[in-house]
């Protein structure tokens, strides 16, 4: 008699190893690396220029993406709308005053939209989770998967919440260079914290629910 071959039912399923560094690399090039080319080109050659380093950068990542028939996360879309929003209307006030406010405004309208979209049958976290991992809509509809997606998605509004209070904070009480370092920091911390607790927690729910790679066994 043939055995089955175990891998047709678990070749599909991505390792938890192959998750976290997608949503690291995720997280690097949307927000990490970003946000320290603004702060070395402030130093080293102005706001302005600083502004559209950023700017740049995350157009010339969704670009290579696009070029190497690769898919372009929706964190790294939502980073380039989102800068720029920020660097069109600074340019236009002719203010780097409100480059620094909006973050505050789009924060709190992100966490409106993340708490709005509890309401609909796609929460936000729901809409975005294809980007780590090959979801589908049996998946999708299963209770505990929905549980986790509508959990996870109050969460990020949370967060963004947060990042929008210690923004304000900081540009209120600190000078041009302290607010864009220590906003930096606060803002990545928060989200590598939130990040860390939406791959434990999403972890947990995947094992139950046999989403995850099983860790392959020795053979004696």
């Amino acid at each position: 008699m043939t055995e089955p071959d175990l891998d047709t039912d678990t070749s599909h399923r991505p390792s938890l190893r192959s998750i976290v560094k997608r949503v690291a690399l995720s997280l690097l090039i949307a927000c990490a690396v970003p946000a320290t080319l603004f702060y070395v080109c402030l130093m080293a050659t102005g706001v302005w220029t600083a502004m559209l380093v950023a700017l740049a950068w995350a157009y010339g990542a969704i670009a290579w993406r696009a070029v190497t028939h690769r898919r372009t996360s929706g964190l790294l879309i939502l980073t380039a709308i989102v800068l720029t929003g920020r660097t069109v209307v600074s340019f236009v006030a002719d203010s780097t005053y409100f480059y620094f406010l909006q973050p505050i405004i789009s924060d709190g309208v992100v966490a409106t939209a993340f708490l709005l979209s509890l309401a609909s049958a796609r929460p936000m976290v729901a809409r975005l989770a294809g980007d780590f991992y090959p979801m589908d809509h049996e998946i999708s509809v299963r209770p505990r998967i929905r549980r986790l997606f509508r959990d996870l998605t109050l969460v990020w509004a949370l967060v963004c919440l947060g990042k929008a209070s210690a923004t304000l904070w900081l540009l209120q009480t600190q000078s041009m260079e302290t607010f864009v370092l220590a906003n930096s920091i606060t803002g990545l911390s928060l989200t590598a914290v939130a990040a860390g607790l939406t791959i434990v927690t999403a972890a947990v729910v995947a094992r139950h629910e046999g989403l995850l790679c099983p860790a392959v066994a020795r053979v004696a």
